[in-house]
């Protein structure tokens, strides 16, 4: 400040000369905060850095041979994060086309009339709107009893199968005995070898049920479980149901991966093998069970091969639909027609099949989902 301004700030009263002050000191401050870089120090932009392909491209040669193997990660890196977006496009269409084609295809023949059918100008959406096909189906194949007799077989069966199936494949995966090796192959064997070869033994096996022939000296003969639900409650009951072998290889997968701490604390605490599955293992494999439980229902629900083979008038979803077009030509015509004549009330019926599953999974997606990813872990 030169003289006469100090003259000037004497002069003035002290409250003036206070002020004059704080004005100054902020003018300063902000002349220095505007002067000043970002901290402490100036930064380049982002794309100062930025090395893009082209420059990669012109530059290589003169690169060394470290900075070229640098920069041609950096080049492929780009160009797979270019292309995998679109191949990730083309595989998920792909496969969602050939997922939901079926179900559109079902749900836009359902609702059409049957002489639309042969309508070339109809492709997707239908011209009339006909809900009766489904209220004929419902009549035709019973479909109540139907549904009620269909979930009684596959709840029994898949509850019977779960529960054994998880003892199973916790003794595969925590104790060691003689023939562990062998009896595990054979588990396999079930997963690998077809149902059609054993299907025939087993149906003698139920057609003259016996025990050590206990039966037979008894009551004077063998019992014939065909035609009842024991025909499949009891290979459940014994890990010999459908889809057994691949349900116990997923309990052994996730059992083997829980921590051997939890069953050390459990024996510290008095409990016995045993008690320790129920009370230990069991409420911490809970998302297991339900994920084994819901592949149990789908396959024993879509099952119609071995059910026919045990049952000769069963009165389930799979096996009225496998003869749905007999079945609603003799309810509308009173004889048996083509199954040309027939598509609509026959994608109808497969619709009313399918449709308490897909509810089910809906409601229970995440556990089922959270199921598989744990099933897969193991030390």
């Amino acid at each position: 400040m030169t003289d006469n301004n100090l003259n000037n700030v004497a002069n003035q009263p002290a409250e003036n000369v206070t002020e004059n002050i704080a004005e100054t000191i902020a003018d300063i401050n902000a002349g220095v905060a505007a002067a000043a870089p970002t901290g402490g120090k100036a930064k380049k932009k982002k794309s100062d850095y930025r090395v893009t392909n082209f420059e990669i491209i012109r530059n290589y040669r003169h690169y060394t041979t470290k900075e070229r193997k640098h920069y041609k990660y950096i080049f492929w890196r780009r160009i797979a994060s270019y292309v995998w977006p679109f191949f990730r496009f083309v595989i998920i269409f792909g496969l969602s086309f050939v997922i939901l084609y079926p179900i559109l295809y079902m749900i836009s023949t359902s609702l059409r009339p049957q002489v639309e059918m042969n309508d070339p100008s109809i492709m997707w959406i239908p011209k009339t709107i006909r809900l009766e096909n489904f209220v004929e189906v419902w009549k035709a194949i019973e479909y109540p009893q139907a549904l009620w007799n269909t979930l009684v077989l596959n709840i029994i069966s898949s509850v019977l199968q779960v529960g054994t199936c998880a003892l199973t494949g916790y003794g595969f995966a925590r104790f060691r005995f003689k023939g562990k090796g062998l009896m595990f192959a054979i588990v396999l064997l079930q997963i690998i070898v077809p149902v059609q070869i054993i299907l025939i033994p087993q149906y003698m096996q139920f057609r003259y049920f016996d025990i050590f022939g206990l039966f037979n000296a008894v009551m004077g003969d063998s019992l014939t479980l065909t035609n009842t639900n024991f025909a499949m409650y009891i290979p459940a009951l014994f890990c010999n149901g459908i889809r057994a072998g691949l349900f116990i290889y997923l309990f052994r997968q996730f059992f083997r991966g829980l921590p051997k701490e939890l069953e050390d604390a459990a024996y510290l605490d008095g409990c016995g093998p045993f008690k320790t599955f129920i009370s230990v293992m069991v409420p911490n494999a809970a998302s297991s069970f339900l994920t084994v439980f819901i592949f149990s229902i789908v396959w024993y629900w879509n099952d119609y091969y071995v059910s026919s083979m045990y049952f000769s008038n069963a009165n389930t979803i799979s096996m009225k639909i496998d003869n749905i077009a007999t079945t609603v030509s003799l309810y509308l015509t009173g004889e048996v027609g083509n199954a040309l004549d027939f598509v609509v009330w026959m994608e109808a019926g497969c619709l009313l099949a399918i449709t308490p599953i897909v509810i089910m999974y809906i409601f229970l997606q995440k556990y089922f989902t959270e199921g598989i990813e744990r099933a897969g872990l193991a030390n």
